[in-house]
């Protein structure tokens, strides 16, 4: 899925105001967080998730992977926390045309 600059800013709106719904512990990505990034993306669309490593190399590869193992998109990485979002089947957020 592409989301034109017009929905991604759209989308960081609507992130702007949101708390992390998952956060990484020391055990980094595991299954359970997996689980629950799935979960969270199916009930809200759109979450962000905590990244706690001063690794930029290591952050990139976690973001990388959680957003290619949901099928979601990378809304945009800032600092420690990185926005994706999902479509859930009933649509919740409605992105602006293109």
């Amino acid at each position: 899925m592409q989301l034109s600059n017009k929905q991604k800013q759209h989308l960081k709106s609507l992130a702007h105001p949101l708390k992390p719904v998952v956060l990484l512990g020391a055990n980094g990505l595991t299954e359970g967080i997996m689980a629950e990034i799935e979960l969270a993306l199916d009930h809200h669309e759109l979450i962000k998730v905590k990244i706690p490593t001063d690794d930029r190399e290591m952050k990139q590869l976690i973001a990388d992977t959680i957003v290619s193992n949901t099928k979601a998109v990378k809304v945009q990485t800032i600092g420690h926390i990185l926005v994706i979002y999902r479509p859930s089947e009933n649509r919740k957020i409605e992105l602006p045309r293109k």
